[in-house]
């Protein structure tokens, strides 16, 4: 694919959250739609109740080529959807004042991800803590680098109940067995295994793009609990990234709406991480009348959500706090 970068144009190799199986892992909450100057991917949805459509961005986060191409993108879709929210890329070549030209109505801090400058010497930022708790793992259980992550699909699903749950995953989170089938043969993807007496007992998931490799799931058993495999799965896999030249690891967030600094995922992602990057969650409005008549049709009264007709679908991924009243004409 050719896309155009501060003036230069060079083929770029969609992998990961870019590449269009990833959305289509995604197809059963709405149907796959590539922007196609910006080459990213949304899902348009039915609105409940609604002839009428609407998107939002895949899960986790928004992504795509050519960020100086998504304004137009969006000028482009008219009436086509209602409205559209995303989360976007902290690492996504744009600064808030573009995203207040793309995204008219919402535009707020959601979560801050915590990321890993690999150019760094691992012992310099590290957390001692971690480090010991890898160094004893690494002695317990073995990890290996799955050469077709596919071929432990099984496997992977295994501990993903066990992590649902444990946690109560409910929503996109919770990923179907169909769309971790798609996701596991995603063009980009690096499945590391731990593996104890014989027996996997933890797995993480991430997914390379261009120079930034993003960290999308892990899951462990009640034995890689006990025996900490996640900090050897990560203390190996941030050495194979750095091996590998890469330059960046984005972590994610911590758990919750907010990502709140104090949960236990928090904890543990910020003790691997040199710093943090704002995700922004995103809305824009395509169809004012719309939007007002069916808000009005259900009754609904002032909200923070966004957007307002869709209040409490994702109550565990999408009620935020905005900071400015929603236009409605």
């Amino acid at each position: 694919m050719k896309v155009k970068a501060e003036g230069e144009s060079k083929i770029v190799t969609a992998t990961g959250y870019l590449h269009p199986g990833y959305a289509e892992s995604l197809a059963e909450f709405g149907t796959p739609k590539e922007l196609s100057g910006c080459k990213g991917w949304i899902l348009k949805r039915r609105i409940p109740d609604s002839p009428f459509y609407d998107g939002m961005g895949c899960y986790p986060i928004f992504v795509c080529q050519d960020w100086s191409k998504l304004c137009s993108d969006l000028e482009e879709i008219g009436n086509e959807l209602v409205s559209l929210s995303v989360v976007t890329d902290p690492f996504g070549g744009y600064d808030e004042s573009y995203l207040r030209k793309c995204f008219k109505d919402v535009i707020v801090p959601f979560k801050e991800h915590f990321v890993i400058d690999l150019s760094r010497d691992i012992k310099t930022f590290v957390s001692g803590h971690h480090l010991r708790y890898a160094h004893k793992a690494i002695q317990q259980v073995q990890i290996e680098i799955a050469q077709k992550p596919e071929q432990f699909a099984t496997e992977w699903f295994d501990l993903y109940a066990t992590l649902i749950n444990r946690h109560n995953i409910q929503g996109i989170p919770a990923f179907s067995k169909s769309s971790f089938e798609k996701q596991l043969k995603v063009p980009g993807i690096i499945m590391f295994r731990a593996i104890y007496e014989e027996i996997t007992v933890g797995m993480v998931l991430w997914y390379i793009q261009k120079d930034i490799c993003y960290y999308h799931l892990g899951a462990y058993s009640d034995i890689g609990y006990t025996l900490r495999a996640s900090f050897a799965l990560f203390r190996t896999a941030i050495q194979y990234f750095i091996s590998k030249g890469f330059q960046w690891l984005n972590l994610g967030s911590g758990a919750g709406i907010m990502g709140n600094s104090q949960d236990g995922l928090s904890r543990f992602k910020s003790g691997w991480a040199t710093g943090t990057r704002t995700a922004y969650f995103c809305g824009r409005i395509f169809d004012r009348s719309r939007y007002a008549e069916i808000i009005q049709g259900k009754g609904i009264c002032a909200t923070d959500y966004f957007p307002a007709y869709r209040i409490g679908e994702f109550d565990s991924a999408r009620q935020i706090t905005i900071k400015k009243d929603i236009k409605q004409e």
